[in-house]
């Protein structure tokens, strides 16, 4: 047989091999690296046996593909490590994922010294050197290994798989776990490990399963490569919005209220104020857009109509029982602005000449999010967002949407974000038919008008299936937060059908009563979770227009009070953010304060400013700025305030 090697090198064999067994032949070193193969494009474990031609590529850890089987490998001596140390623990699952791996026990939680603990039995394992052994059994007897050595959830997986799957496992000394694999030959070759944190987990991501311990970790080749990656991991620490936002006084969750309902303390408030009196003025009085304000909630009806009780009942809150109390009205609050808002188009008739109407309201929402899911701002249960509807002849399609992207990108750039999203065409799924509205010819039509819209744009964007939404498919606006989980922040949505649903109608040039068609779009989403992304982005130092604080007026001591509080009125006179720190502390303790609440501009006062009606500068940006007159001070501010400005950090002190 012969084997084209990832060189165009070709090696030539009687006798079947496996894939550890060439690696070795083309060299021992290499076969003391190798963590998997690929054959013919598909990864493989090292011990398959390789019987025909083909492609063959070795893997080390310095690949994808390597580094992944690596700590994949890392994730059984980790469980092998708590069932050492913990023998009542019952296994889940363990695998490798893209920052290291985990694995799920049903256990009690774990402290930071229980994990220390694991590591130091980790170690033990490692250097005990265990060969790792693949071997498969039949249906009956994988699940009787499993009840005696690991418990139900080993077992669920089995009997899950397929009646004529392949079940394999791995053994290591002493430790068995059922695993496809692929794995390395020994737990030797891990060299750099840490297991990062512990958490809750659901058994299969549902809250109707079992509450699971999750151990997190990562495994790395060499320690310089590890240690780079622990550093990262504290940066990202210190850029997380649900600390960050806390220590800054952002916002604040509190258990008696409930999850996913997070306080916004004043500077949050007043930033979310901001982004909205910004947004708002931006549709109405540049855009074309029709302020609305709409109940935020409203009878069963409504959204029987809307089909949204049939297809999203489940992430609804629900006043009353309709099961239970059949003569009453049962009410939901709402989880969209949509139905509303065509009942303030349905209020008279419209002609052709009346379309585009652009409807749109900051709107509040609500949505029962599984708990799991509660994290900080960006995932809550009851959010505010920059929604509208646009309700439009079909011939307006085209232009529309596209005003309505460029609103978004407008908003994105603006806010500096604009190179921090990923662009998605969310579609229909066909063999999910049952779930959308419509028919497939229609849907695949409207794809197509979207397709070549974005096209046309220019935007470079991935489509995704399944990720539309019943009515009709979206533009999904993507950002990850600095652990990397992406969610929606912005979308933009062809809708097809509602408009016969609700009888939406407008008088076409012929006379004729025709549908409408409707964009659902967000100018800037959700401002808790854009609030959350912000302070992500610019690590709590927002750019001077947005920042709750923009200035601070230092004076030296008590005999400046005065001509500090002058200053501070003439800067209120101009509508600037600003406050006064009175406090008897020294003037270096009082900056280092400012900064470490991220204050844009300090303002020292004392004899030589009041005596020359100056201010001395210290800004984030340039450091000490030495002395301006104090009207020239406010100039510069408010053109900064007023352009929207992002300055550039020039300085480090």
């Amino acid at each position: 047989m012969k084997i084209t090697l990832k060189d165009g090198s070709v090696k030539e064999y009687t006798n079947s091999m496996s894939v550890i067994d060439i690696a070795a032949d083309i060299s021992e070193g290499l076969a003391r690296m190798a963590c998997v193969g690929e054959i013919d494009g598909k990864t493989v474990d090292l011990r398959t046996i390789v019987d025909s031609d083909c492609n063959l590529s070795i893997l080390t850890a310095n690949e994808p593909a390597g580094l992944a089987a690596y700590r994949h490998t890392a994730s059984h001596v980790l469980a092998e490590a708590v069932k050492r140390l913990y023998p009542e623990a019952k296994l889940a699952i363990g695998p490798s994922i893209e920052t290291g791996f985990y694995y799920d026990f049903d256990m009690a939680p774990l402290s930071r010294e229980d994990l220390d603990k694991i590591e130091v039995e980790m170690k033990k394992i490692i250097n005990e050197g265990a060969k790792l052994e693949r071997f498969t059994l039949p249906r009956e007897e994988a699940i009787q290994l499993m009840k005696d050595r690991s418990g139900p959830y080993k077992v669920e997986l089995i009997e899950d798989l397929p009646e004529d799957a392949e079940i394999s496992f791995y053994r290591q000394g002493d430790y068995v776990d059922l695993c496809s694999g692929p794995h390395l030959m020994s737990t030797k070759p891990i060299k750099a490990f840490k297991l990062i944190s512990s958490s809750g987990a659901y058994w299969k991501g549902s809250e109707k399963n079992a509450m699971l311990t999750r151990i997190y970790g990562t495994a790395f080749l060499k320690k310089e490569e590890l240690n780079k990656y622990l550093e990262y991991l504290d940066n990202l620490k210190k850029r997380d919005h649900n600390k960050l936002g806390r220590d800054l006084e952002l916002f604040t969750t509190v258990d008696v209220i409930g999850q996913g309902l997070p306080l916004l303390m004043p500077k949050g408030a007043k930033i979310i104020q901001t982004l909205q009196r910004w947004i708002e003025d931006e549709e109405d009085n540049h855009r074309g857009y029709m302020r609305t304000k709409t109940p935020l909630m409203a009878k069963k009806d409504l959204y029987v109509i809307s089909d949204h009780w049939d297809h999203y009942k489940e992430g609804m809150f629900v006043l009353g029982d309709e099961e239970k109390d059949k003569d009453k009205e049962v009410f939901a609050l709402r989880p969209m602005t949509c139905p509303f808002q065509y009942y303030v188009y349905k209020t008279g008739q419209k002609s052709y000449r009346d379309l585009p109407c652009r409807y749109s309201e900051t709107s509040t929402l609500f949505r029962n999010e599984d708990s799991g899911e509660m994290h900080g701002l960006t995932r809550v249960r009851q959010f505010t967002i920059s929604e509208g509807h646009l309700i439009l002849r079909p011939d307006q399609l085209e232009e529309e949407f596209k005003a309505c992207v460029d609103l978004t990108k407008y908003c994105l750039t603006t806010l500096g974000l604009q190179d921090d999203v990923t662009y998605r065409m969310s579609k229909w799924d066909p063999n999910n038919a049952d779930h959308y509205l419509g028919t497939p010819e229609l849907w695949d039509k409207v794809e197509s008008t979207m397709r070549t819209i974005l096209d046309d744009i220019g935007l470079e964007y991935t489509e995704a299936v399944g990720e539309a939404a019943f009515y009709g498919p979206k533009l999904d606006i993507q950002a990850k937060n600095v652990y990397g989980k992406e969610d929606t922040m912005v979308t933009v949505q062809i809708d097809m059908f509602l408009s016969e649903r609700f009888d939406m109608s407008y008088i076409d040039k012929d006379g004729n009563k025709k549908r409408p068609y409707i964009i659902h779009r967000t100018s800037l989403g959700c401002y808790e979770r854009t609030l959350a992304w912000l302070i992500e982005k610019y690590e709590g130092a927002f750019p001077t227009w947005l920042c709750p604080e923009q200035v601070r007026v230092l004076p030296i001591s008590e005999k400046y009070h005065e001509y500090a509080e002058k200053v501070e009125n003439q800067l209120k006179a101009n509508d600037i953010l600003c406050t006064v720190d009175e406090r008897s502390e020294k003037i270096g303790y009082k900056i280092r304060e400012a900064r470490l609440k991220k204050v844009p501009y300090m303002l020292v006062v004392g004899q030589q400013e009041q005596e020359n009606a100056k201010v001395s500068v210290r800004s984030r940006f340039l450091g000490d700025e030495g002395q301006k007159d104090l009207q020239a001070f406010i100039d510069d501010i408010c053109r900064e305030i007023r352009t929207k400005e992002i300055q550039k950090v020039e300085v480090q002190e």
